[in-house]
């Protein structure tokens, strides 16, 4: 029989945060798939964990994912761990999931710590519906499409950024999405942790005075239906009537329906387009 893949999640910060099975399976298994062996053996040292382990990570996922998968294929359970979270989640742990997939291996997941999930908890923004983004990318045109989609997603935002990024990446999200809403959150479940709910404008004056430290997940706002509606006002007070007419005359309208969705876009009575197009 082949043997499995158990995807644990290990603590953010808080090494009181590792469940149960999680330190059971690490020490059941056949190997440990870590993304950094000299990491990750201060976690498994305390737990009086001796399982052998094996790097696993960015710059050898490929190759090495055929080699753990050769193991399962033998018998042998391999659990994976990433430095800090859960595997997979913005991690080269995808790549090992989709191939055990392919290869017919099962794959199970031990639930706990994820540093996107906790921030939005925390963030006081909502939480019905969001989208998590981790790093933008460093590839500048992939970068600017990313948030060119961004300024119309109207769900929670949960991005990742390293500290010497970070009053970049505000200075970028003001630029493309305004003025929002924004929770930092920095080292989260550690001694000094730090939820601050503010605005991009606001934290970008803020680090301009406080130097950046540990890691941060950003929670940003998502387009509101207000913001979307202003946007449109402006949009339309930008037209002259007479543009703003023909705008809906040239895509089939009457001249009666054209009038009252003028009307309707400026905000304004239907009569008062009316009075101002007759005195032309």
């Amino acid at each position: 029989m082949p043997g499995m893949l158990y995807l644990c999640a290990t603590p953010i910060g808080n090494l009181g945060d590792m469940t149960p099975r999680v330190v059971e399976t690490l020490r059941s298994a056949d190997l440990i798939a870590a993304e950094d062996t000299r990491n990750s053996i201060k976690l498994l040292n305390h737990f009086e964990i001796k399982t052998s382990m094996t790097s696993y990570h960015e710059y050898n996922k490929v190759e090495k994912a055929d080699f753990l998968i050769g193991q399962m294929q033998q018998g042998r359970n391999v659990a994976l761990i990433t430095d800090a979270g859960t595997p997979a989640v913005s991690d080269p742990g995808e790549v090992l999931v989709r191939k055990c997939q392919k290869a017919g291996i099962i794959v199970t997941s031990l639930p706990g710590p994820a540093a996107c999930i906790t921030a939005l908890t925390l963030s006081g923004l909502s939480t019905r519906r969001f989208c998590f983004e981790g790093f933008l990318p460093s590839d500048k045109k992939e970068k600017a499409q990313i948030l060119k989609e961004l300024q119309e997603e109207s769900r929670t935002i949960i991005l990742y950024e390293a500290p010497h990024h970070l009053v970049r990446t505000l200075g970028e999200l003001y630029d493309a999405l305004g003025d929002r809403r924004i929770t930092l959150c920095r080292e989260l479940t550690k001694k000094f942790e730090t939820i601050l709910p503010i605005t991009i404008k606001e934290a970008l004056v803020f680090y301009e005075k406080e130097e950046p430290r540990g890691e941060y997940v950003l929670v940003v706002e998502g387009k509101t239906l207000l913001q979307k509606k202003e946007e449109e006002q402006a949009a339309w007070q930008s037209m002259t009537v007479e543009e703003h007419m023909a705008y809906y005359e040239e895509g089939g309208m009457d001249e009666k329906s054209a009038m009252k969705q003028v009307a309707r876009d400026r905000g304004v009575p239907k009569r008062e387009i009316y009075q101002y197009l007759l005195s032309k």
